[in-house]
């Protein structure tokens, strides 16, 4: 389950109600899914589409998304450090930005018209969509592995429009669930 933070205000949330809730002013929306654990971490791209097709055809209906795919990002993969560094950097897209994490974790971190920066960490199950044009960021988690479920409207509008704005090396890149607060 997602774990939402605002930093600045030293505040944390942790129900998924209350999270959907706080996304929603600024239009972005948060969702739970608990979908298929018979999946294996190695399940191809085709496994896990099938697996969760339902929910992305549903999906697709409701916000004209008209291709799906799956990222798949491990600790081994070739070039991942200088992958990740176009992640990091605050940016926007011309389209929304869908994730349904099927395995893995990462944070985002938001920073919308008129709010406050904050982060979520995403884990499985939890699906969210940044509208075209929200700043954002994203960083994985301590494991570096993350598998989602993409959604489109035009995958050639999801080419991220950097800010140069430095704000995103104000914040820390960590996850903040349990397993990532050090012990005193």
């Amino acid at each position: 389950m997602a774990i939402l933070r605002i930093a600045d205000e030293d505040r944390q949330m942790e129900d998924a109600q209350e999270i959907s809730t706080f996304l929603g002013q600024f239009g972005i929306w948060y969702r739970r899914f608990e979908g298929s654990d018979s999946l294996s971490t190695h399940a191809t791209q085709e496994e896990i589409l099938a697996a969760y097709d339902e929910p992305i055809q549903a999906l697709k209906e409701e916000g004209g998304y008209v291709t799906a795919d799956v990222i798949n990002i491990t600790p081994d993969i070739e070039g991942l450090d200088g992958m990740l560094a176009k992640f990091s950097k605050e940016h926007w897209h011309d389209e929304d930005e869908v994730r349904f994490i099927v395995h893995g974790s990462g944070v985002f971190h938001l920073h919308p018209k008129g709010g406050p920066v904050f982060s979520i960490e995403v884990l499985k199950g939890d699906m969210i969509n940044v509208p075209r044009g929200t700043l954002h960021w994203f960083d994985l988690c301590k494991e570096k592995t993350i598998r989602a479920i993409r959604l489109f409207q035009d995958p050639s509008g999801w080419t991220p429009h950097y800010t140069d704005s430095g704000l995103d090396q104000n914040y820390e890149p960590l996850c903040f669930g349990p397993a990532y607060i050090s012990a005193p």
